[in-house]
């Protein structure tokens, strides 16, 4: 706790002013007068907390001692407190710090110009802080916005609008300038730590200086040779200019000489010309030969294929004279597709040469798609336009492609017969019922084996 008996009795101003009114002892001190000795703690007599009437606020005067340093300290900057002070004094302050802090306590201590600017001044700078206290008519509720007040921003105007108030009552003083003392010892040791934070900055500032000066004289460094290699490069370009435009000229002097040659030798250009043909035409005729060569193979292989359809032939007429009874076991004839194409879909892999055996016998084009198990059953719709008949595998193919098949086959009205068991007697069976003008066979509303769509 800070005690000095007089205002600025040891606080020099700038400038000697006259004594003013209400300032008794501050003018004493600035005239150079003897001030009256100042009253010890132990003879002032204690000071009472008043007991709140109504809703009026204490003044800074009715506040008691202990309560003056914090308020001071916390609720006025140094700087504003400096500058208020040497107003009211009409010069400015000399003194430190401390002992301006010092003088404004004693000077808060009773009701004076001093305690009253001070007054004024926190009221007008902390406002909104006492509009919000004032909704709080309990001790509890202004101690429960004094604890919430701690962990937000506005410390210093919790702590006047909280002191002031007419429900603090001692308990609840008691408790704020304890708060505060601890916060003033946590503020000291931020601001500690920020020193040395600062510290660690500014050596790491001197650091990435020296860094920087580094990396500008190495950039300038660079700089330099890059402006070197421009120089070379331009004078290399100017070199190679000059070489270009000596080889220009070699090549017009060459070309006229060449002229002169031409014009000095007749017919040169015709039998150049002349050259040039034969050499085409001896291309021409190796062309040919290769082309007679190939001729003459394809006919070998036609002369043989000739020779096996004469065999075959010969073993069908063979099997014509077969008695009755062995042609009807013999497996029933198939229809003609007559150039028609014929999809297949679904299938196992090792039965599609077969499928594919059946419909080309008939007069069929094959086309397939194995229904989603490797290739992607986005394709099928390209396939099933390009079909003229659909004979879908049931069994082997996915839910997907199975509905794909139904719906193409119903909004287009193509034949499509559904095979459960993949086989070549059954595909056998399923050509056997197509019938060219026949209406799409309902089938069942799901596949009974079909697998999983991918």
């Amino acid at each position: 706790m800070c005690d000095k008996p007089t205002l600025f009795s040891r606080l020099p101003l700038a400038e000697p002013l006259p004594a003013r009114s209400g300032l008794e002892v501050s003018a004493r001190a600035i005239a150079g007068l003897p001030t009256p000795p100042a009253s010890s703690p132990a003879d002032a007599p204690p000071i009472e907390l008043p007991t709140a009437r109504g809703s009026r606020r204490r003044r800074l005067w009715e506040l008691p001692t202990q309560s003056l340093c914090p308020v001071i300290g916390v609720c006025l900057p140094m700087q504003l407190l400096r500058r208020r002070l040497g107003k009211l004094l009409g010069g400015q302050a000399q003194a430190n710090d401390y002992e301006l802090h010092c003088g404004a306590i004693n000077e808060c201590g009773h009701r004076g110009p001093v305690a009253e600017a001070l007054q004024k001044e926190l009221d007008q700078r902390y406002a909104i802080a006492l509009k919000q206290s004032s909704q709080h008519k309990t001790p509890e509720a202004l101690g429960r916005f004094w604890t919430a007040a701690q962990n937000g921003n506005d410390v210093a105007g919790a702590l006047w609008s909280t002191l002031t108030h007419a429900r603090c009552d001692a308990a609840l003083q008691e408790q704020v300038l304890r708060d505060i003392h601890m916060l003033q010892h946590q503020v000291g040791a931020a601001n500690r730590a920020d020193l040395q934070r600062m510290d660690a900055l500014e050596d790491e500032n001197a650091v990435l200086g020296r860094e920087l000066a580094l990396a500008q004289s190495r950039s300038t460094r660079l700089l330099a040779e890059r402006a070197q290699q421009l120089e070379a490069s331009q004078a290399e370009c100017l070199r190679l200019r000059g070489e270009l435009m000596a080889r220009d000229m070699m090549m017009a002097g060459l070309r006229d000489e060449l002229q002169q040659l031409e014009d000095s030798v007749p017919g040169l250009r015709h039998r150049h010309e002349q050259a040039r043909q034969l050499q085409h035409q001896q291309d021409r005729i190796h062309q040919l030969e290769r082309a007679l060569l190939t001729a003459q193979q394809t006919a070998e292989r036609e002369q043989r294929r000739s020779l096996e359809l004469q065999r075959q032939l010969e073993a069908m007429e063979a099997r014509a004279h077969q008695p009755l009874e062995e042609m009807t076991v013999s497996e029933p004839s198939l229809p003609s597709l007559d150039e028609r194409a014929v999809l297949c879909v679904g299938g196992r892999p090792a039965v599609v040469p077969i499928y594919r055996q059946l419909i080309e016998r008939t007069g069929g084009r094959f086309l397939h798609h194995d229904g989603g198990e490797e290739d992607a059953v986005t394709k099928l719709d390209a396939s099933l336009a390009a079909a003229d008949l659909v004979i879908c595998q049931t069994g082997c193919i996915s839910h997907d492609a199975y509905w794909r098949v139904k719906d193409h086959c119903k909004r287009h009205g193509k034949q499509c017969v559904f095979v459960d068991k993949p086989s070549a007697s059954g595909l056998r069976r399923a050509l056997c019922t197509l019938k060219e003008e026949s209406a799409v066979p309902e089938p069942p509303e799901a596949p009974p084996h079909a697998i999983s769509s991918k």
